[in-house]
């Protein structure tokens, strides 16, 4: 098996028992929306910069742009701390 392989494999299994545990959102259940990615180009930030700056690894990062995740209040504040703006302004509320 390639090394990348094992890891889409273990990262799949973290995502379902993720999701099994009620901590990330599957398709069609996330009542809010963001412009992370919207952002993270207008300060030319990677995920893994963001990831980075707040402390998290790059897949929340992913997760949260998907729309698979909703951020802890810290995590919002932090995310809009980094981009000098406010959590409305990047979370969108449905």
């Amino acid at each position: 098996m390639r090394p990348t392989q094992l890891l889409d494999q273990e990262f799949s299994g973290w995502l379902r028992s993720l999701q099994s545990a009620g901590w990330v959102l599957t398709s069609g259940e996330s009542e809010m929306n963001n412009r992370i990615r919207e952002f993270r180009a207008r300060y030319n930030l990677t995920q893994e910069d963001l990831a980075k700056k707040v402390n998290v690894r790059r897949e929340t990062i992913v997760f949260l742009e998907k729309n698979k995740y909703n951020p802890s209040l810290k995590l919002a504040h932090d995310i809009a701390r980094v981009f000098s703006t406010t959590i409305e302004e990047i979370f969108i509320f449905e």
